[in-house]
């Protein structure tokens, strides 16, 4: 009986040692997943880290040359404060701006296609005047309503009728007295030194594919005004060209961009290379060989 009895206890330990390895050999691997997860989860969350540290680092750059670029150039606006900025600016303008009239009284004499031209060149002075930091107070005279070119502005130009300048069918006597009035015409004897705020400075709203001669300094002795012309011959040369041609004649809106050129920046040479076309045959010349007196007299 001791016997059977020890051969009973012997059995039942060795199907215990049995599942006690079992449970041990079942256990190890199981560990070792556990473990091998944790690391791979700890490295995951290490990578992400890192990533997410690269992206906000990244998108700080950004925002700083952003800002950078901003204060650098100029403040960042919307496009209803931009408006606002540049209506109060011509509104100012209007009261304290260098006059400058656009006599319109010659259009008689043009054709259809010249008049539209002319309707185009009066849309890009205005759109100049707009972006000036320093615009003028612009007139445009002469203008009659039943008119070619008033019908013509209208159907060209967007909102002409809310332009922030002066439309008037009096012409510019009518308006100024005649000795603050400057016509500008490429005839003109003298030389156009520097712009006063006390003159009004007159432009010749014409074009003339026929190239007639003096039609603007005629007006000009017609009103018995004083004349200038752009002080082009003091500044450029002519330069070479494979047609041999050369040409002082600009557009309406060319001249009107050499005079706001100039009196935001003072300079003929950049107002000048800035607006007279290279089409036109002349250059900026190296040396001034003719330059203007230091007092002017105007014819």
């Amino acid at each position: 009986m001791c016997e059977i009895q020890l051969n009973g206890v012997s059995e039942l330990m060795d199907l215990l040692q049995i599942d006690v390895d079992t449970d041990v050999a079942e256990d190890k691997p199981g560990r070792e997943d556990a473990l091998c997860s944790r690391n791979v989860l700890r490295k995951q969350r290490h990578w992400e880290r890192r990533l997410a540290a690269k992206k906000s680092k990244r998108k700080e750059e950004k925002q700083r040359r952003k800002f950078n670029c901003a204060s650098a150039d100029s403040p960042q606006f919307t496009k209803r404060v931009m408006k606002a900025i540049t209506k109060e600016r011509l509104a100012e303008a209007q009261c304290t701006g260098l006059r400058l009239c656009v006599d319109l009284s010659m259009t008689d004499c043009m054709s259809d296609k010249e008049i539209s031209r002319l309707a185009g060149q009066l849309r890009r002075l205005y759109g100049s005047n707009k972006k000036a930091a320093r615009p003028f107070h612009l007139f445009l005279t002469d203008l009659q309503e039943d008119s070619r070119l008033y019908r013509e502005c209208i159907r060209m130009n967007d909102g002409f009728l809310n332009y922030m300048m002066d439309i008037t069918e009096e012409s510019c006597l009518d308006l100024f007295p005649p000795e603050m009035l400057v016509y500008l015409s490429p005839d003109a004897e003298k030389a156009l030194e520097t712009v006063d705020a006390d003159r009004v400075y007159i432009l010749g709203g014409l074009v003339d594919e026929s190239i007639q001669k003096k039609l603007s300094f005629s007006r000009a002795r017609e009103l018995s005004i004083h004349t200038a012309r752009l002080p082009i011959d003091e500044y450029m040369v002519k330069k070479s060209n494979a047609k041999n041609f050369h040409s002082k004649i600009l557009a309406v809106n060319q001249v009107f961009g050499i005079l706001l050129t100039f009196w935001e920046t003072g300079s003929w040479t950049e107002a000048l290379q800035t607006w007279f076309p290279q089409g036109k045959g002349y250059v900026i010349a190296p040396d001034y060989s003719s330059p203007l007196p230091t007092t002017q007299t105007l014819d």
